[in-house]
């Protein structure tokens, strides 16, 4: 629309206007009324809540900082020097690559609706590619009262940060050809289908499965995917012989501190509006995170004498995963209950169950996410109570688990298969002579500067 300013051809314009407006009156008012726009299965006539469309925009972009560079600094600090730019420049081509394939097609398979009752019970339709039929006047079923393209944009940051979590688990060796193709397939066959089994009116939603904020669709999607590629791809060179230390403690707690206040939205932002069950989740989210570091802490002195940066940093975050499930459905003892149960599980998983077990999680992708979000989904099913939401009617830690089965199953026989479709068209791995050199050089032709 132009802007017209009150200068002499805005006012020329405005009359002109006013005379066209005169004289086609009449005629319009005899005219029939607009038809009603056609809805789509998953649509709603949008009945805007101001407020909440408001705090829903801010959480975008609050999640969307949690991928660049939140993430991208988490992890860009604790791979060598010579991977850093590597390791962050895969946070960038995730983004880039999940940003289109939901634009094209994994809005509609997450939350559209399947021609059938029975299809929409495991993957949504394809009403909605490119968007098709969303408009300024549609909202989802879900929130009416949020504009489907800000619904659309929030879902969005969801499914870049899920992949970008997983290259975590193959830092420091995995081809950049490879990350681009393999996040393609991996969000649109593996995180659109089991977001919309949990969000979109899918069996495990229907089935009573809680999941505030993405305890299973994120963090144990991500996880069990990420634990996949370590296996299939196997460990580092040097790994177990050679010191492989983090090149920046510094830049991982800004990348930290980062996604700490990105988790507000992704949390409190799950609730949908500007109400008492934000507040309630944006507490629960802080309160975590906290308890789940000083338990990390406490366990890190008692086995190594020291408290260590990134130690504290990874309770931050293992108590972050393991509220996401939760955070809208328990109130804030529960929440810290859950964050000080976090931080000795997550530790296990990143520092024991790995060593035992001898294989290459590289910056602890299914340590901190995976094992997180399993314990924060099953505690959900003990501390959600209906004096937070009505909806945790019935939890129970029966149904946390089948969801958690379903979810695990699906990701790693899923991503296994794209694993396999990687390994034979670009490849997976890159040599061991340029492993040695660093992906940084490499990969990108960059490097950082020598102290």
């Amino acid at each position: 629309m132009t802007r017209l300013h009150g200068d002499t051809a805005g006012r020329g314009a405005l009359w002109a206007l006013g005379l066209l407006t005169t004289a086609v009156a009449s005629g319009a008012a005899a005219a029939p009324a607009a038809a009603a726009p056609v809805l789509l299965g998953h649509q709603a006539a949008l009945d805007l809540d101001a407020a909440g469309t408001g705090w829903l925009g801010v959480s975008t972009a609050l999640v969307l900082l949690m991928t660049l560079p939140g993430l991208a600094l988490f992890y860009g600090g604790m791979v060598r020097r010579k991977n850093v730019i590597a390791t962050i420049t895969q946070s960038v081509g995730v983004f880039a690559v999940v940003t289109l394939a939901w634009f094209i097609a994994g809005y509609s398979i997450a939350f559209g609706t399947a021609p059938t009752e029975s299809l929409n019970t495991v993957v949504g339709g394809l009403e909605s590619l490119f968007l098709s039929g969303v408009t300024l006047e549609t909202a989802h079923s879900l929130l009416p009262g949020i504009p489907e393209f800000l619904f659309i944009s929030f879902q969005l940051t969801f499914a870049i940060i899920t992949p970008a979590l997983i290259t975590g688990a193959f830092a420091e060796r995995f081809k950049y050809s490879a990350l681009l193709l393999f996040t393609a397939l991996w969000s649109l066959f593996i995180y659109a289908p089991i977001a919309h089994w949990v969000w979109g009116g899918g069996f495990l939603g229907s089935a009573g499965v809680l999941d505030f904020a993405g305890g299973a669709v994120v963090h144990v999607n991500s996880g069990v995917a990420g634990l996949v590629c370590a296996l299939f791809l196997g460990r580092r060179k040097g790994y177990g012989i050679d010191p492989i230390n983090p090149h920046n403690p510094v830049l991982t707690m800004i990348g930290a501190s980062l996604l700490l206040v990105g988790w507000i939205g992704f949390n409190a932002g799950s609730a949908g509006a500007a109400n008492g069950l934000m507040a309630v989740a944006l507490l629960n989210t802080i309160l975590a995170a906290a308890a789940a570091a000083l338990s990390w802490k406490l366990i890190e002195v008692l086995e190594k004498k020291k408290v260590s940066l990134i130690g504290m940093l990874s309770g931050v975050v293992a108590g972050l995963v393991a509220i996401t499930p939760a955070a809208g459905f328990v109130d804030p003892k529960g929440a810290v209950i859950i964050g000080l149960i976090a931080g000795p599980a997550c530790y296990a998983a990143s520092i024991w169950i790995k060593k035992l077990l001898k294989y290459d999680d590289s910056l602890d992708a299914f340590g901190l996410h995976g094992a997180g979000g399993l314990v924060g989904a099953l505690l959900t099913g003990i501390f959600a109570t209906t004096t937070i939401n009505s909806l945790s009617e019935g939890a129970n830690v029966w149904t946390q688990l089948v969801g958690l089965l379903w979810t695990i199953a699906y990701s790693a026989a899923g991503t296994f298969v794209i694993l396999v479709i990687c390994k034979f068209t670009t490849g997976l791995r890159v040599t061991e002579a340029q492993e040695e050199e660093g992906l940084d050089t490499h990969l990108h032709g960059e490097a950082l500067e020598a102290h």
